[in-house]
């Protein structure tokens, strides 16, 4: 199993998986042509593409989901309540090309397996997916207000995560954002903070040099380095060797990460 988180952040957010019979596009939060770039800069021929999953409806996870489909005939999977939000947004969808995928579902398309999970977020039913190919699995669990017990349980026992650390709570406090939007952030359908991330992740990373790749970073309120380190302290402070038992990753908003292999 082969992925790439090709953009992440409050701009855009895009991550490719792929084996050799298949290859995904989990959100398309940039344009299509962005798209295309990042693939393209990866090696990966857009053309070859299977299929499209979407999160949840938030602009910054569709914005080039219908111009992807559309240009290369891709089937886009969502649940039902996404669905209804994706009419207005995404543009003309072919009757063929709509698929459902309920929360809590397991597909297998082709050789990848699949497993959808409810997240906390203000959406109308978002999802985070696990996959599985032979003995390798990946999490992605982003836009999160906090972390339940259950998506714990579901995405432990990866070999890589890609993990939301939105923003450090004192940027977010000390910022210009109306308080309102502040409080949307920290609430429990908002975002993860750097130090809910390190916590959440102390609760499902076993030592096994898992690679975790911190995303959806907030442009305004946090920064790389600062993710890193807030992370990197919890684990430490918990007994993990940053470097030895984890391995973490960065994301980027505007250029991929180099395409790794589980």
């Amino acid at each position: 199993m082969r992925f790439s988180v090709l953009a992440s952040g409050s701009t855009g957010n895009a991550i490719y998986v792929a084996t050799d019979r298949i290859s995904v596009l989990i959100d398309v939060g940039i344009t299509g042509k962005q798209a295309e770039a990042a693939l393209e800069t990866i090696g990966v021929n857009p053309a070859e593409l299977s299929a499209i999953l979407v999160t949840h409806e938030h602009v910054d996870h569709i914005k080039g989901v219908g111009v992807m489909a559309r240009r290369y005939g891709l089937p886009i999977y969502a649940n039902e309540k996404t669905w209804s939000e994706l009419d207005g947004q995404i543009g003309t969808i072919k009757e063929d090309q709509r698929r459902f995928f309920s929360v809590g579902e397991k597909k297998e398309l082709e050789d990848l397996g699949i497993e959808s999970f409810g997240i906390s977020h203000d959406a109308a039913e978002p999802m985070g997916f696990c996959f599985y190919h032979g003995k390798k699995k990946l999490s992605v669990a982003t836009d999160l207000g906090y972390v339940s017990d259950r998506i714990k349980e579901t995405i432990r026992g990866a070999d890589a995560y890609v993990f939301e650390s939105n923003h450090d709570v004192e940027l977010l406090r000390m910022s210009q954002y109306p308080w309102s939007i502040k409080r949307r952030i920290l609430s429990d359908v908002g975002h993860l903070s750097n130090e809910a991330a390190g916590d959440a992740l102390l609760d499902c990373l076993t030592g096994g040099a898992e690679r975790v790749y911190l995303a959806h970073l907030s442009k305004e309120n946090n920064m790389i380095d600062l993710a890193r380190l807030t992370v990197k302290n919890i684990l430490e402070e918990r007994g993990l060797s940053v470097g030895d038992d984890v391995h973490l990753r960065d994301t980027y908003p505007d250029r991929p990460t180099k395409l790794e292999e589980l």
